[in-house]
């Protein structure tokens, strides 16, 4: 009896994404390499040369190769990516109930040098950058949502929710979620009036009048510096309290979503340098091996010893901001606190180290 086999079918997607300025297409497929295959992408903005890579360092079986293709077109279309040319976010997906195109300002970094300028220069305002997670707040009669910096509806704590709902007017609040504090620096809509044509500077007095009526101590508007001077004192007090870093934004600027390809109307500088890192294996001699993630995935980046020396703390104990992360060539204060993993785990610390 003859028997059929039919060969693998190799794959090819393209996504699309479109979010204020962005217009971005991402190409993936599943491609021969011999008797073996591999997962190649290519990515950039459309109507450009593309940016080309490969998810397989060597070729691998079919069924490797496609277990690898789908979950990068998972990770693709959780971010945002549909097969869409029109690319509108979370369409087609178990997302797209949660999409509320409603998407924020993003901000693009500068050096110091610039944040020397952008003090004297009047046409910005100056901010903390806080270091939690971007959060919009939305309130539309009884219905209160969260929303985050990719659109999609989302949980708020209830302290925020409480004081959202004790604000006697609807509104959408732009802000930084820093434990069960909404850090308000922008205001979208107020009373069903569209804010987003008008210049910042109007905006942050629009937002100050609605948190002075509202009088709530979980929705609470950010210090804004607009001189020179303030400026100046600004920064010199986020770096004595080890802040995260200062934001500057133009005070005649519109609210326009998406970070630009450089620069734009709102920059950030931070003041630590940080990474994410994950505990790959706990070693017997009082170490542990630390992997770091960049395109490529997770990278081994040598082993670490804290100052506690048992396995036991190694797995459980939290590092003091007095405790050093001994790398293999240099030592290097740790300033968050990271909680390390037990071995074989691959839950995610983030570290960061003065830049």
């Amino acid at each position: 009896m003859n028997t059929t086999i039919n060969p693998p079918q190799l794959e090819r997607s393209t996504l699309y994404y479109r979010e204020g300025s962005s217009d971005k297409v991402y190409h993936a497929s599943i491609e021969p390499s011999g008797d073996l295959f591999v997962v190649n992408f290519a990515y950039g903005r459309r109507g450009s040369t593309l940016s080309t890579g490969t998810k397989t360092s060597s070729p691998v079986d079919y069924d490797t190769a496609k277990k690898t293709y789908e979950k990068l077109i998972r990770e693709k279309m959780a971010k945002g990516y549909t097969p869409g040319e029109h690319g509108t976010p979370y369409q087609h997906t178990d997302k797209e109930e949660r999409a509320t195109s409603i998407l924020p300002p993003l901000l693009n970094p500068i050096e110091e040098n610039e944040v020397e300028r952008l003090i004297k220069d009047s046409t910005h305002c100056a901010q903390e950058k806080f270091d939690g997670r971007r959060m919009l707040a939305r309130k539309n009669g009884a219905e209160i949502h969260g929303i985050n910096r990719k659109g999609l509806l989302v949980g708020l704590p209830e302290t925020v929710f409480q004081a959202v709902r004790a604000i006697p007017v609807d509104f959408v609040i732009d802000g930084e979620c820093v434990g069960d504090v909404l850090h308000a620096f922008d205001l979208l809509e107020f009373d069903h009036v569209d804010l987003r044509s008008q210049h910042y500077k109007e905006r942050y007095l629009a937002l100050l009048n609605l948190l002075a009526i509202a009088m709530q101590q979980s929705v609470v508007l950010v210090q804004t510096a607009f001189t020179a001077t303030e400026k100046l004192d600004l920064l010199k007090r986020l770096r004595r309290e080890k802040k995260e870093g200062i934001v500057f934004k133009r005070v005649d600027a519109v609210y326009a979503p998406g970070r630009p390809n450089s620069g734009g109307s709102q920059l950030k500088h931070k003041f630590y340098a940080t990474l994410s890192a994950v505990v790959a294996h706990v070693n017997s001699k009082r170490s542990i091996e630390l992997r770091l993630l960049n395109g490529k995935g997770w990278n081994p980046a040598g082993n670490v010893s804290p100052s506690r020396p048992t396995t036991q703390s190694l797995q459980s104990a939290q590092w003091s901001r007095s405790d050093t992360c001994t790398h293999t060539k240099k030592a290097v204060p740790c300033i968050n606190r990271p909680t390390w993993a037990s071995a074989g785990t691959s839950s995610s610390t983030n570290a960061s180290f003065p830049s």
